[in-house]
């Protein structure tokens, strides 16, 4: 087992790492940018060494430093959490050219699933079903002959995409066009890569994902589904385990679909498939080769601590377990508590004058947030995530509302009247929802708003 691990992120991800590590016995060193030199994080770590000023790109993004660091504190092991540098092969391959053990899949892994073409073929290739697709598209002409090879609607998106960015629908031959140059151009602006490729648009769709566990002697466990369907702009804002959209046939068929992907293409650690569903039917969309920002909800309703597993496969420990030992209990929901403006999504940074996290049976709070501690400006608006469990459905929900009516949070706003809202509404209370049902939910308020003020 390491005996020294260096978290390479920030926020309520790097205390989560951080806790799991001490509850193991292993030593933690802290990176930190300037602005965040009095994070819980970095008062807690056995050891910290600042990386940078405050921008990500000369601190968080920057792997020279982070890999100096891990060289100068005797770190055995670096741990990426979720964003930032978590999928970047270039970095994994440097870690590991150091001496120093990724915990994750290898690059090559990740590059496998990371772009977003080769994960299509990849997948197919493993067995997964996956959404009608095109190559990557070379021109506007190129993109119109393949709309009508699928069918539209058609989503045009980035091949290194991500966060909703460079993702552009077009629903006939005149909107293609423009569809295409923005999604190219957002692509360019965003990431290392302008390659587009195309999907048919599903209409209607539930966001599942599976989770999955592997380690290097060939086992693979699925932990379950996790439906992540209330979301805006393609941002995730409550999840919940299990998709009440989904039978115990379902469940299990996917289950043991996943299970042998996973097994073909030899991937391991921890990683997560996202699929739309859509009248019963699975589609493949991608593969996330890192840490799940809504990991808890699974831990919940399995018992497994995800994070302690990805340390435990990085060190050559077998799962020691199959997947007839996982049982699942009960149902887990996740609200994720961003410093927004609850109506406009405005990041709303700055000092927290009041803090008070709620708790109880079935509650989780993971977040680094303290009062007086002051949220900087630079870097995502997630402060916080509330995790509640129950028996049933029903009762985790119950918890839930009681658990947001408890979160104190002042100085700055927050997404929790949002939230609150959200889970009194009779489809969400129901489960009835899909992917776009927040973004028609938040419109339809708009527009009452504004036909009150006439």
């Amino acid at each position: 087992m390491f005996e020294k691990v260096l978290i390479a992120n920030r926020g309520e991800v790097a205390l989560r790492i951080h806790r799991a590590c001490r509850e193991m016995g292993i030593k933690t060193v802290a990176v930190h940018s300037e602005a965040d030199a009095n994070a819980m994080h970095v008062r807690l770590a056995d050891e910290a060494v600042c990386i940078g000023p405050a921008r990500s790109a000369d601190s968080y993004l920057n792997k020279s430093a982070i890999i100096s660091a891990a060289l100068i504190t005797g770190a055995d092991a670096i741990h990426p959490g979720f964003g930032f540098l978590s999928e970047n092969a270039d970095f994994a391959e440097m870690v590991e050219s150091h001496g120093i053990t990724f915990i994750g899949p290898t690059a090559g892994q990740m590059r496998l699933m990371g772009d977003k073409i080769t994960a299509r073929k990849a997948a197919e290739e493993a067995g997964l079903p996956v959404t009608p697709g095109s190559p990557a598209l070379e021109s506007v002409e190129h993109a119109k002959e393949w709309a009508n090879k699928i069918g539209y609607p058609i989503i045009i998106k980035a091949k290194d995409g991500g966060g909703g960015k460079g993702m552009k629908i077009a629903f006939n031959d005149d909107e293609i066009g423009e569809a295409f140059t923005m999604a190219k151009a957002e692509a360019k602006a965003s990431f290392p890569s302008d390659v587009v490729y195309m999907e048919k648009y599903l209409q209607k769709p539930r966001h599942i994902e599976m989770q999955v566990l592997a380690d290097k002697y060939g086992n693979v466990v699925h932990l379950g589904e996790r439906d992540c369907s209330i979301q805006r702009n393609n941002q995730k804002v409550i999840e919940e385990t299990p998709s009440p959209a989904l039978n115990q046939q379902q469940r299990e068929e996917i289950g043991n679909i996943v299970r042998n992907a996973i097994a073909k293409i030899g991937y391991t650690n921890a990683g997560t498939l996202e699929f739309l569903f859509e009248d019963g039917r699975f589609y493949f969309m991608e593969m996330n080769t890192r840490l799940q920002v809504e990991h808890p909800i699974t831990e919940a309703v399995t018992g497994i601590d995800i994070v302690r597993e990805q340390i435990r496969i990085a060190s050559g420990a077998q799962l020691g377990y199959t997947q007839d030992d996982i049982t699942f209990s009960g149902h887990a929901i996740e609200c994720r508590i961003n410093a927004e403006d609850p109506e406009t999504f405005a990041p709303c940074p700055g000092k927290i004058t009041e803090w008070h996290a709620p708790g109880g049976l079935g509650v989780r709070v993971d977040s680094e947030i303290y009062s007086g501690y002051t949220i900087p400006p630079f870097y995502d608006s997630m402060i916080a995530k509330l995790i509640v469990s129950g028996k049933t459905r029903n009762a985790a929900l119950m918890r839930l509302r009681r658990a947001l009516e408890e979160f104190v949070i002042d100085g700055v706003k927050t997404t929790i009247p949002l939230q609150q809202e959200i889970i009194s509404q009779a489809e969400f209370i129901d489960g009835q929802y899909n992917i776009h049902w927040l973004e028609n939910f938040m419109a339809k308020k708009a527009a009452e708003k504004a036909a009150e003020k006439k």
